[in-house]
This record gives structure tokens, C-alpha cells and sequence, in this order.
């Protein structure tokens, strides 16, 4: 069972990249189908450009994705590298994110057409909201809904009843 954390790793990046793939091959037919043969008369060069121009992002983070956390195996089949973990907190969860309302988009504006392409301001306005609400919490010391500041995660119930009845623990000499 040697290796069996970059195993693990290495299968679940693999089935999640191939799901990932097949959706978006899927969408994206989905779009060129639906505009090349039931709505022809709206496939024109505003359409095409605007699919090519909201579509890269999920694209470019797609591929960025498969260099970054595709398997690679040696000859004999076992793991040499497993990859960067998809699953990981931070960016790589919020490019997933991207990624997924990509989807959407693209799936609305093939279904009901251009106008579809407005709900990507919801990104861009999304991550604002974060960006700004990270701000003030850092500038208002991390305080909770009432305005409470919230002690640090180290205090445990122990020190914080010790702090209460006024102070530290005295040291005991035997």
C-alpha cells in the first residue's frame, strides 16, 4: 500500500477531469447545435463573438487545470505524479465556481440567446462583494453579527473561564 495518498489523489483527479471534459464538450455542442440549426437566424458575428469572448475563461481554467492536475503514470502504470488537489480551498475553489456558472451561461444563452451573457456580471460582482467584505472584517476586528469582537481561536473554555474569574492561573510550589 505504498503511495496510497498520491493514488487516491491521482484517481479522483482523474475522474473529476474526465466529468469536467465530458460536461463541457456536451455545453458546448449543446450551444453550436442549437445556434447552427434551430435558431440560424440568430447566429451571427455578435453571437459568435460574444460565445468566444464568455466561454474563454472556462476554457482557459479548464486547460489551466489539466496541465496543473492530470496524473501522469510511468511506463509500468504506477503514479509518478499525481497532480495538484482539485478539491483544495482558496482559488482553485473559486475557479471551480467560475467554471460551473460558465456552464450555466452558456447553456441559457443557447436555450434563450444573447441576452443570457448578462448574468456573467454576476462574477466579477460577486468577487467584489468578497473582496469587500474581507476588508471591513479585517479592519473591524473580525467582529460578529452584533459587533461583538470575537477572541482569537487559540482561547479554549478553560483560559476563557480563568480570564472571566480575573486572571491567570497562580503557579502551586509542593
Amino acid at each position: 500500500m505504498a503511495q496510497k495518498a498520491t493514488k487516491t489523489l491521482a484517481a479522483s483527479n482523474t475522474a473529476r477531469l474526465n466529468q469536467t471534459l465530458y460536461l463541457t464538450l456536451a455545453i458546448h455542442l449543446l450551444w453550436w447545435f442549437l445556434r447552427a440549426l434551430i435558431y440560424r437566424s440568430s447566429l451571427s458575428r455578435k453571437s459568435i463573438t460574444l460565445y468566444l469572448l464568455f466561454s474563454a475563461p472556462q476554457l482557459l481554467i479548464q486547460f489551466y487545470f489539466e496541465r496543473l492536475s492530470r496524473p501522469t503514470l510511468n511506463e509500468d502504470g504506477a503514479v509518478k505524479r499525481a497532480g495538484e488537489d482539485l478539491e483544495a480551498k482558496g482559488l482553485t475553489e473559486y475557479m471551480w465556481d467560475v467554471v460551473y456558472w460558465s456552464y450555466g451561461c452558456i447553456t441559457l444563452a443557447a436555450l434563450v440567446g444573447d441576452y443570457a451573457w448578462w448574468l456573467w456580471a454576476v462574477i466579477p460582482a460577486y468577487s467584489g462583494y468578497a473582496a469587500y467584505t474581507t476588508y471591513t472584517g479585517m479592519r473591524g476586528g473580525y467582529q460578529d453579527a452584533a459587533g461583538v469582537p470575537q477572541p482569537g481561536a487559540a482561547t479554549s473554555k478553560r483560559q476563557a473561564k480563568l480570564e472571566k474569574r480575573g486572571g491567570a492561573q497562580k503557579m502551586q510550589y509542593r
